[in-house]
């Protein structure tokens, strides 16, 4: 697949790039070579692939889900400006 000069300059418009008239023949060897690669790529047979999450089929280690700290709920609510049972009081900004 090949990108014109047209397309190049519309894309660099939308992007709000500028692109100097020197640089768009390297643009579009570019910009094509990039195009005929994922062609390439969709023309593969992945039917019977499996999906994977990572190639290598790395496993990410977990801490432990385990508290860490102590519950300082009783003493945040002390110096809260409003609070009512256990729960914070803040003003209303939606009517």
């Amino acid at each position: 697949m090949s990108i014109s000069r047209e397309d190049i300059e519309k894309v660099a418009l939308l992007a709000r790039i500028r692109v100097d008239d020197a640089q768009i023949p390297a643009l579009e060897k570019d910009l094509g070579n990039i195009l005929t690669l994922v062609d390439q790529l969709a023309a593969a047979d992945t039917d019977n692939v499996e999906p994977m999450a990572h190639p290598l089929d790395a496993v990410q280690r977990l801490r432990p889900d385990e508290v860490t700290e102590s519950n300082q709920r009783e003493a945040f609510q002390a110096i809260a400006p409003a609070t009512e049972n256990g729960l914070y009081l803040v003003p209303k900004v939606i009517e």
